[in-house]
């Protein structure tokens, strides 16, 4: 008999080609970004917590477990209404990273505070992610921590049950999750904390003032007027109700297809005053042709027929560069984006992953240390690889709405945030919704 447990490869999936302008009224999951900041200020306040509409997905499933498996009470089974129940901190326990950033760099602070030992592994490629900033941070504040000389996972945070704080100074140009996942953990220290960053800016503004803002709505004493510093004063968290809001990051794409097919896309329930970037998307969007408008209906692009190319730094909206490298393979002109240099360490080196998977399909695509050049023209259909990127899968179901025949290899990986892209984005371009 053969190996009945043999993994089979993925099915691909035929992106599917708009026939017609598309028309479409969506209520997508909630923000992975907000989604996993109220896990953890949630798992470290002083009572119980609720999170309104969260996002469901592999992500964020990945964080209530590892947060459960130091003590945290997560009760998630209501897709509506998570319950979080702060509890003492505690080991054994070991979190499964997934491919998840936010896990990644977000627990390990708040392993620190877990009386017993951590450890930390995930997907394959989740050991070649960045790491050191944050270990040399935490090892700087009296964190034990058992890890490789490259600074990367496996690793074990051997916690003390309690963090001293005070002051570190850290190099966050790779990634605005080292500042982040230090500043959530930084009221329960006993001190509190004091963050210096020195170095290339850190990517990714907007996710940084989120986690400032949420941690204010919890209670915490923030004070980031002097730029590249932070500081938090040492107190408890409050529990409250977190009401998330749809994500951004993930309705790009079904906005993207408006502007591919000139047709119309609104996003229900999106709030008057938001956590998120959406003033820079609506900047970027219109530069490339489209109309953004935001009613008590929601937030709605409009595609005007035409798709313009587009020169951008996108260092505060990297993670839109997949689909916005997408649409400017669509334009009628040139495209350079830049400032994106540090999504090379993201779920995969995100530039020559687009710049590869572009090419093979005819594309004229350069890339450069931080960004991409597109000189437009007409695509084919083959296989588009996403080398288990939810973004390259996105990136390539825009394309698909205009190059018939682009097949991805992997639709399933969007599970990481959205499992049900690949329904919800046939139902859009089919009318079938």
């Amino acid at each position: 008999m053969g190996n009945l447990t043999e993994t089979r490869p993925p099915e691909p999936w035929t992106a599917p080609t708009a026939t017609d302008p598309v028309a479409a009224t969506l209520r997508l999951p909630g923000s992975k970004s907000m989604t996993a900041r109220a896990l953890v200020l949630s798992a470290l306040a002083s009572g119980p917590s609720t999170l309104v509409r969260p996002l469901r997905a592999r992500d964020t499933e990945l964080m209530a477990g590892g947060l459960r498996g130091m003590g945290a009470h997560m009760s998630i089974s209501d897709d509506e209404r998570w319950l979080v129940r702060p509890h003492p901190l505690v080991g054994p326990a070991h979190v499964d990273v997934g491919l998840a950033g936010t896990v990644l760099r977000f627990v390990p602070p708040v392993a620190g505070l877990a009386a017993g030992r951590v450890t930390f592994d995930g997907d394959p490629y989740t050991r070649a992610r960045p790491l050191g900033p944050m270990i040399g941070a935490l090892r700087s504040l009296g964190v034990r921590i058992d890890a490789p000389a490259t600074g990367s996972l496996p690793l074990a945070v051997l916690g003390a049950g309690r963090v001293a704080g005070g002051e570190v100074v850290i190099d966050a140009s790779a990634s605005s999750q080292f500042v982040s996942g230090l500043l959530l953990a930084a009221p329960r220290f006993d001190r509190g904390l004091v963050i210096r960053h020195v170095g290339p800016p850190v990517p990714s503004a907007p996710h940084l003032r989120m986690t400032v803002q949420m941690l204010r709505a919890a209670g915490a004493a923030v004070d980031d007027a002097t730029p590249d510093v932070w500081a938090v004063e040492p107190g408890p968290l409050t529990g409250r109700g977190w009401e998330i809001e749809p994500d951004l990051s993930g309705a790009v794409p079904f906005f993207a297809a408006a502007l591919v097919t000139g047709g119309e896309v609104t996003l229900q329930g999106w709030p008057p005053s938001s956590m998120q970037p959406v003033e820079q998307l609506r900047a970027l969007l219109t530069g490339m042709g489209g109309e953004v408008t935001l009613t008590t209906a929601g937030l709605t692009v409009r595609g005007t027929g035409s798709v313009h190319g587009l020169t951008a730094d996108l260092s505060d909206v990297s993670e839109l560069t997949p689909v916005l490298t997408a649409l400017a393979m669509l334009a009628d002109s040139p495209s350079r984006l830049t400032g994106v240099g540090h999504i090379r360490g993201h779920e995969t080196d995100r530039i020559a992953a687009l710049a590869t998977e572009f090419a093979a399909l005819g594309a004229d695509i350069t890339e450069s240390a931080d960004g991409l050049e597109i000189r437009p023209r007409p695509l084919r259909g083959g296989t588009f690889r996403t080398y288990a990127d939810h973004r390259m899968a996105h990136a390539a179901a825009v394309a698909g709405l205009a190059v018939p025949g682009i097949e991805v290899d992997d639709v399933a990986c969007t599970s990481k945030t959205m499992p049900e892209f690949p329904a919800l984005w046939s139902g859009m371009v089919t009318g079938k919704s």
